[in-house]
């Protein structure tokens, strides 16, 4: 075995410092070739990672039905099962009686990319009645909102008519014969106040978004439904109209073995309404498979036109809010729902009318979720009733 001199040092000491070198520079190169991650912040975790994309659109012609004027669809849910849509008519029993359609639609392809409305049908038509089974009588009730239920029967929600002493209500309605079957209790700072005028819905802007979130797989399992004002209520409102306007959002829980009960009320914030805009509102709230999220509409309306939004929300850990009397002053340590923008449809270069109504629809051929938007004509020759398709995907 040979031994190292002391005349031999300086070399290994020169190979030593050679390597670390080498060493060292693989390093630099890695490192500065390789680019951390991209910051996700809080905010961004909360939800998932959504987009619509527009497929097309069809208009249904100015029609009657059975003896109804089909029009002011101002909502619509879909029925799985069925592979059948349900669309309520906002007409206060005026043309016809309060009602609502189901329609059958018809996609053109078998290929998801070029896949279009190629036709709507309507199928029949059912008439809402009360307890006692009598169609509702004109300016009675005012239907915007509807959700089927996992009982197969579908809620109804009224946005009551103030001027005329008629308070909101929220009604469950057997799917086949219209008849309401229960009502739900409605928080007494969403109704009329006799002594104190200043308190309750705003006129044409009470309940109109509507939705169930189903949990369990049984038909009697519980179930929870959502339902939101339109606006802020009248104790709600800001001096500035320009800004946020403060909307409840209702949480019930609904279970075969006791009445219907609501647990929850959450602070959803309306996006600001530009000047030249009349009329600007959250018409829409779809509940997503995932427990907590949703989708919602909202739409403005103005000299320019129409327009419209649709939004991520994710309950998250918004404040409940049930016992706060008025949003008019400052929201304090109040935390309200998370929303994201998901497509302003104002970008999809096509003319747009008063979109109210959304909902989930069938499974497009490659297994992704349609989304499909309704247009509310309020009965008016010049405007139309708009159906929008799209493919919701999670990226």
């Amino acid at each position: 075995m040979s031994q190292t001199t002391l005349g031999d040092r300086p070399s290994i000491f020169r190979l030593k410092s050679l390597v670390s070198l080498a060493i060292g520079c693989i390093l630099v190169l890695v490192l500065t070739a390789c680019e951390p991650p991209p910051r996700l912040l809080a905010q961004d975790r909360l939800f998932l990672d959504l987009a619509v994309e527009f497929l097309g659109e069809y208009q249904l012609p100015k029609i009657t039905f059975q003896d109804t004027r089909v029009g002011g669809l101002s909502t619509i849910a879909y029925d799985r099962q069925r592979d059948r849509f349900y669309a309520l008519s906002d007409d206060r029993s005026n043309f016809a009686p309060a009602r609502f359609y189901t329609l059958n639609l018809h996609l053109t392809s078998a290929d998801t990319a070029s896949v279009k409305i190629d036709r709507l049908e309507i199928e029949d038509v059912t008439f809402l009645k009360d307890e006692e089974g009598n169609n509702y009588p004109p300016n009675s009730i005012d239907p915007e909102g509807i959700a089927l239920s996992p009982r197969g029967t579908v809620f109804i929600a009224s946005e009551g008519i103030p001027s005329k002493g008629i308070d909101p209500l929220i009604g469950e309605f057997d799917l086949r014969t219209g008849q309401k079957q229960l009502d739900l209790p409605i928080p007494q700072q969403y109704l009329r106040d006799l002594d104190d005028p200043t308190k309750g819905i705003q006129e044409n802007l009470g309940f109109e978004a509507l939705t169930v979130s189903r949990s369990g797989l049984a038909a009697d399992d519980p179930f929870r439904l959502f339902t939101a004002t339109e606006s802020a209520l009248l104790q709600d409102r800001l001096e500035d109209a320009t800004a946020e306007a403060r909307i409840r959002l209702l949480h019930y829980v609904i279970n075969p073995v006791s009445s219907p009960v609501a647990i929850a009320e959450h602070l959803y914030l309306l996006e600001p309404a530009a000047p030249e805009i009349i009329s600007n509102g959250l018409t829409e709230l779809m509940a997503l498979d995932r427990e907590g999220y949703f989708l919602s509409l909202e739409r403005t309306f103005g000299f320019t036109g129409a327009g419209a939004k649709i939004f991520e929300v994710v309950n998250g850990n918004a404040t409940d809010t049930s016992r706060i009397d008025s949003f008019a002053g400052s929201l304090g340590k109040v935390r309200p729902l998370n929303k994201k923008l998901i497509l302003d449809l104002s970008e999809l270069g096509i003319y747009l009318d008063n979109l109210e109504g959304m909902s989930l629809g069938p499974r497009l051929p490659d297994g992704s979720q349609s989304l499909l938007l309704v247009s509310d004509d309020n009965f008016n020759e010049e405007q139309i009733t708009q159906f929008l398709l799209f493919r919701l995907v999670e990226r």
